[in-house]
């Protein structure tokens, strides 16, 4: 069983697809290693021919939980308020809102893909955006889970947890991450990984290192080999 998706895996993906709009919902999930929502978000005036560039919005909502008497921050298992002492009978939960964005570069031929959809009037008019894709969350995962099926692609199973799932739109973030650390896992290239996926932590993005990496696999089958030193020999 398979840990993440493969190049070779896309490129059955890709021939199984019976469409242009799922070829390029696939290939940009891939070659772009963006969340769903934010594929589904992209519109025609977010694609920078250009420079080859695609604007990725990202629009993350936190709550912040508060004592209604004195304010101060509170988590919600708290009973009484540190700040003013107060038996907390209810709280106040404030939103905020942190929009960002993120310009990502786009390959080639995904580029002459995506223009030749917009030629062909592929994308569709949703609250006065025209949107690439125009389709929901659950639609794409449809999307993704046929074309998997009629390509016979195993489920992948998740390393950390050993759970099985069915290949789906995020599986395709993680074998962007796996591709690009298995050819640099530099500083230099996780630092750029992580700008590019998004991601606020570092720690996040060294998981994929962890994943693709095979220096574990290399050190323990040293200590077996012929010319370990601890089977008598000298390296």
């Amino acid at each position: 069983m398979k840990v993440y998706l493969e190049q070779e895996d896309i490129k059955l993906l890709e021939e199984t697809t019976t469409n242009r709009r799922d070829l390029l919902l696939i290939r940009l999930l891939f070659h772009l290693g963006c969340r769903i929502s934010e594929a589904l978000a992209i519109t025609v005036d977010d694609v920078d021919f250009k420079h080859g560039t695609i604007s990725i919005h990202r629009l993350k909502v936190r709550a912040r939980v508060s004592c209604p008497n004195c304010r101060v921050r509170l988590s919600k298992s708290h009973v009484f308020c540190p700040g003013c002492g107060t038996k907390v009978e209810s709280l106040v939960a404030e939103e905020k809102e942190h929009h960002r964005i993120r310009q990502l570069p786009v390959d080639v031929e995904t580029q002459h893909l995506l223009g030749e959809y917009i030629k062909k009037g592929g994308p569709l008019s949703r609250n006065g955006r025209l949107l690439i894709f125009g389709i929901n969350r659950h639609r794409a995962w449809q999307i993704v889970k046929e074309c998997a099926e009629r390509a016979g692609l195993p489920k992948l199973v998740n390393p950390e947890t050993g759970k099985v799932h069915n290949v789906s739109p995020h599986r395709f973030r993680d074998a962007f991450a796996v591709n690009a650390v298995k050819i640099d896992d530099s500083g230099n290239g996780l630092r750029l990984l992580q700008e590019h996926l998004g991601h606020q932590s570092i720690s996040t993005t060294m998981r994929y290192r962890k994943i693709a990496g095979e220096e574990h696999r290399e050190w323990y089958q040293k200590l077996w080999s012929k010319e370990s030193p601890a089977n008598g020999t000298t390296a």
